[in-house]
Parts: C-alpha cells; sequence; structure tokens
C-alpha cells in the first residue's frame, strides 16, 4: 500500500479515537460553560434593576440576626416552634413603592433604600398576633417599623396565621400518639395500621366562621402518589389551643359515617355496626400511581440547539431579548413576578405577577367538600421545585438558583428553581411563496423568550410561563399537572367526579388562577407632568386583575379591569386571556374594543 495512503488512514484513525474518547469524556456532563456569547445587546440599565432583585441569602442573616437582637423577645426557630412561641416565619424583598421606583428610574431620583418584609408569628404575648415589619436598610439593618395597620387595618389575630410546616408535623404526631390508639382493633384490622403505612393531607379553609382553628385530615395510603389511594377515614382535629397537649378530635368520617371520635368509632366497629370497605394494599410504588414509565422510550426526543450560542442575556436579574428587556425575581408567597417590562426601551407594564391559585372542590366526603385551597397561603414561591435538565425545560436552557426564607431562621436554596430559554415556535412568524408574475419566497423564523418555574403545591405541579413574543405580545401561561386530588368512592360519590380507582373519586373542582398586570403603556401623568393618552386614563397606569377559572364542565375565563377612568371598568381592555391564559399585554393602540377578542374555553 502506498505510504502516502497508510498515513492519511492513520491520521484519520487517530482522529476517530480522539472524538470517541471526548465524547465517552463528556457523557453526563452538563454543558461547557465555554460557549458562544450572545451578540451584544444595548444595556442602558446600569444596575438599576436591581431595586426590584430578591434577597440575597447574606441578606436574609442579617435581618434575622437583626430582629432576634431588637425586638426584645425570643424568637425560636420556625422550624421546631410550637404554636405558643415567637418565631419568624418568612422574609422576603420589599419591594419599593411605585412611585419612588419610577423617580429612580426615570426622573433621576435616588435610589429607594433597600428593605426587606419579615412576618412573625408572635404566640407567646398576652395577645398572640401576627405582625409584619418592614427592616432596613439593607445590607446593614438599623431600623424596623411595624406595616400590619397600614396593611390590613388593624392587628391580625393569631388565629388566622398560615400553617407552619412544624404545625403539620405535630398534627400528625398527635393524630400518631394520641388519636389512633384510642380505636387500636380498627386501625389495625380495618386500616392495617403499623405506624407508617398512612399518610394525612390537610383540607383548608380550617373552619367555617372567624376564629376557628379546625381541620379535617383525609388519611390515604403512604405510598408513592398518596393522593389517589384514600383508605375512607378523614379526621377533624380542633388546632386552636397553643397548647399541643388540647388539641382534640371533634369528628371522625369513615365511609360515609360520621362519629363523634375515634372512641366511638371503635366501639361501633367492636359491635360490629360498621360497614367495613377493605382497601387493597397498594405496593409502595403506588402502582397505578407510580410516575415509573410504563415502557421505554423507543427513540431519544429531538433536541433544540443554539448554533451560535443563546440570543439573550441575564444579568443579575436583568434579562435581554432582541426589544425586550425586564427584571425577574420570585416572591415566598406568590411566585415568579417581572418588573420594568420594556419593548424597545419604552416601559409597557411596570409588574406583571402571579397573585394566586384557588381551588375549590366538590365531595360527599367532609375533607373534599369543605376545601377551598389557597396556595398563596402555603408559598408558591417557596415550593418552586428544582428543574430538570431536558424535561422541565430544554437542556440549553439556562437555568437560575432561587434563595428563600420561610418556615426556619435559616436561608435555603432551590436549585435550577427557574429557567429562561428562546424556542422555536415551529411555524414562520411570516411568510410567502409567489408563483405568479414573479418567483421569489420570503419568511421569517418564529421564536420567543419563555421564562418559566414550576411550583409543586401538595398534589398539584404548577407551571407558571411568561413568553415574550417577537410581535410584541407577552403570553401568561399555566399549566396543571402533578396528581389530581381525590377522595374516597362511596355512596353517590359519582355526582362529585369520576372514578379513576377502585375505591378513588377523581373529585369536581375549579381552579381560579390571578394575575396582577399593572400596564404602563404610554407613560403616566403624575410622572410627566402632562396630559399621557394612556387609553382614555388622563395618563394613569391601567391595573387588571385577571382570573382563569377553569371548571370541572364548562371551562371559562373572566377578566376584569380598574383604572381611574370609567371607562377603563370593561370586560375586554385589549387582552386575549383564555386557552392558555395568553395575554397580549403591548398593542401600541390604545382603542380597547378594536383589539378586543372573545374568550374561548379552555381546552
Amino acid at each position: 500500500m502506498h505510504m502516502k495512503t497508510v498515513l492519511i488512514l492513520l491520521v484519520l484513525a487517530l482522529a476517530t479515537i480522539f472524538a470517541l474518547v471526548c465524547v465517552l469524556l463528556t457523557r453526563g456532563r452538563a454543558p461547557s460553560t465555554c460557549q458562544h456569547q450572545p451578540p451584544e445587546q444595548e444595556d442602558t440599565d446600569g444596575g438599576r434593576s436591581l431595586v426590584f432583585a430578591d434577597l440575597t441569602p447574606e441578606e436574609m442573616v442579617q435581618v434575622v440576626r437583626y430582629l432576634q437582637a431588637n425586638l426584645g423577645v425570643q424568637l425560636v426557630d420556625a422550624s421546631r416552634a410550637k404554636p405558643s412561641d415567637n418565631c419568624i416565619a418568612s422574609v422576603d424583598v420589599q419591594v419599593p413603592a411605585k412611585a419612588e421606583v419610577l423617580r429612580f428610574l426615570d426622573g433621576g431620583g435616588a435610589r429607594p433604600p433597600r428593605e426587606a418584609l419579615a412576618v412573625l408569628y408572635f404566640g407567646n404575648q398576652p395577645d398572640p398576633n401576627i405582625t409584619e415589619y418592614v427592616v432596613g436598610p439593607l445590607p446593614t439593618p438599623a431600623y424596623h417599623r411595624d406595616v400590619t395597620v397600614q396593611k390590613y387595618g388593624g392587628k391580625v389575630p393569631y388565629h388566622r396565621r398560615p400553617t407552619l410546616a412544624v404545625e403539620y408535623k405535630q398534627v400528625a404526631g398527635f393524630l400518631k400518639s394520641q388519636v389512633f390508639p384510642t380505636a387500636l382493633s380498627f386501625m389495625r384490622q380495618v386500616m392495617e395500621y403499623d405506624g407508617a403505612n398512612l399518610a394525612a393531607l390537610t383540607a383548608a379553609p380550617r373552619g367555617f366562621q372567624s376564629g376557628d382553628r379546625i381541620t379535617w385530615f383525609a388519611l390515604f395510603q403512604n405510598v408513592s402518589g398518596f393522593f389517589v389511594h384514600p383508605v375512607g377515614l378523614e379526621v377533624l382535629v380542633d388546632h386552636s389551643s397553643l397548647d399541643i397537649s388540647r388539641w382534640a378530635v371533634s369528628r371522625v368520617f369513615y365511609n360515609g359515617q360520621y362519629y363523634r371520635d375515634m372512641v366511638q368509632l371503635e366501639s361501633a366497629y367492636v359491635q360490629g355496626r360498621v360497614s367495613v370497605e377493605k382497601v387493597r394494599k397498594a405496593p409502595w410504588d403506588g402502582d397505578f400511581s407510580s410516575m415509573k414509565p410504563r415502557a421505554p422510550s423507543a427513540a431519544l426526543f429531538p433536541l433544540q440547539y443554539e448554533p451560535q450560542g443563546p440570543r439573550y442575556s441575564v444579568r443579575s436579574n436583568l434579562v435581554l431579548f432582541q426589544a425586550w428587556s425586564f427584571a425577574f425575581g420570585m416572591s415566598v408567597s406568590t411566585g415568579l413576578r417581572l418588573f420594568d417590562i420594556r419593548h424597545k426601551g419604552e416601559r409597557v407594564a411596570y409588574e406583571i405577577s402571579v397573585q394566586e391559585a384557588l381551588s375549590v372542590y366538590g365531595s360527599n366526603c367532609p375533607g373534599g367538600m369543605s376545601t377551598r385551597y389557597m396556595d398563596g397561603s402555603f408559598g408558591i414561591g417557596r415550593y418552586t421545585s428544582p428543574l430538570v435538565r431536558g424535561v422541565d425545560c430544554p437542556y440549553l436552557a439556562m437555568y437560575l438558583d432561587v434563595h428563600y426564607l420561610a418556615h426556619s431562621q435559616v436561608p435555603r436554596i432551590s436549585k435550577n428553581a427557574l429557567c429562561i430559554f428562546e424556542q422555536n415556535l415551529g411555524s414562520p412568524l411570516r411568510r410567502h411563496y409567489s408563483n405568479l408574475q414573479s418567483l421569489y419566497y420570503g419568511g421569517l423564523v418564529n421564536s420567543a423568550l419563555v421564562v418559566r418555574s414550576i411550583a409543586t403545591v401538595g398534589n398539584y405541579d404548577y407551571v407558571w410561563d411568561f413568553i415574550f413574543y417577537q410581535n410584541g405580545a407577552i403570553e401568561g401561561k399555566v399549566q396543571a399537572t402533578g396528581y389530581l386530588s381525590s377522595s374516597f368512592l362511596h355512596g353517590d360519590g359519582l355526582r362529585y367526579g369520576n372514578r379513576v380507582w377502585e375505591h378513588t373519586l377523581g373529585t369536581i373542582h375549579t381552579h381560579s388562577i390571578n394575575y396582577k398586570v399593572d400596564l404602563d403603556v404610554g407613560g403616566m401623568a403624575e410622572q410627566t407632568g402632562r396630559h399621557s393618552p394612556v387609553c382614555g386614563a388622563e395618563g394613569a397606569s391601567l391595573m387588571l386583575v385577571l382570573a382563569l377559572l377553569v371548571t370541572w364542565e364548562s371551562p371559562f375565563c373572566i377578566l376584569t379591569a380598574r383604572g381611574k377612568a370609567g371607562q377603563l371598568d370593561r370586560r375586554s381592555a385589549g387582552l386575549s386571556l383564555c386557552g392558555s391564559v395568553a395575554a397580549a399585554l403591548l398593542r401600541k393602540s390604545c382603542n380597547l374594543d378594536a383589539d378586543s377578542r372573545a374568550a374561548k374555553p379552555l381546552q
């Protein structure tokens, strides 16, 4: 063989071996940080977006230390606090008043002081209450002021406090040590209770009149996806006393019958007067509720790639993408929020944020029929979960960590809790193929920037998206996944939902998703001192409260608008909010009627 040919083959073989070694060494690793940089985008922010930035872990620590040293009361770590203790329930950034921020951003005013909002539970006081303090300036606090009366019009009674994680543990301990032992035969023979095979799920709210703190807890098999494995037993716990030893059972429900307490249920069972419905024991993986794939994937899923790296950039809490810029943050209570949203340098919205996720249930079991979950009280931001690369977001998305302080006095981190990516929408933004008179083709690729977080609140996983389109529209989108909430199927249960397993009723319910949209299209007269054509509102910003209602039978949407001008109180204000909860906010025209679209049912 010719020597030149041999050398060429040898070089090719070495190159192939080198490539294989590189692939094997890098398999499973995160993408290299040495990537193409996004095209240079004009950044005139100068760090001003930090006025909206979430607290850093160091700032949270300083707030906790300040409160411990300056309130004159003992503060117990909320992760182990009893109801009779004082504790810090949460610490979050206190976003300055809008007028202050606009003077800073637009009028050359001073930067507002950086402050935190601390929510405290005062259980160890003659008059137990919930108090909110603004603490500042950060990073070295020197003052605090009580804003409770200013925000709520008076003191907030202690019984209204959202339940801490530790209180749920205390209720579970109360059931295990004080309640279940009073019905040993029933628990052992019917529930096959071994001290660990049952899980309790809370209902809400905690009572039916002011002052109540009584909660139904439904029992489920403690397996993967326990939400759909009810066993038919529900217990109403009165945990209103600050002394845990005085907690009591107010009512018990089993398979369609109410009992005064577990003692009465045990007595009726021993006497053979209880209609027993034995539930088949589920395996540890939950069987039908397992999240394991039922079959292996036939082939790898397609991947999106960026030939020259991302076309967006993230600098601290500021995102730049083509004509768009905005600041982002994560509220402990309400979750993902955006501020100072600009298109081509012009502010079009001051704030767009998630506000609440409410779900109302129906059932013929007391826990289900009384449940009205308001997820903000649990903490939509607190329960923001880590995102899995390539599943929850595209593989090449940018992943960001979120820090929070809630139910503990120690800051915690949720890794990869927020992702940002540009997504090809799969169809052209515009195109035309001409075969008449002249031959030509013209088309534009259609893509959008997505900011995403996923909050896992109990059984539900809410996928929150804010999407920025090339045509100047913003879409707010929420998808609900996870597990359904269920009741024990008995009697006329099918009037309240559908059977999903032998003893499992998927209950009828309604979701209501609320957003805050503060539009500043055209500016604000209060800031500019002139008439500003903000949709006929004399230069006032338009505040929209958006509510998406999704019912079991007939989904529909509601859009309400509030503004300074009476003509703003319309059902449609240039936004289409249905289906994917789309909100096209950035129309340049102020003719609201001309740009309105009829709401369509959610598919």
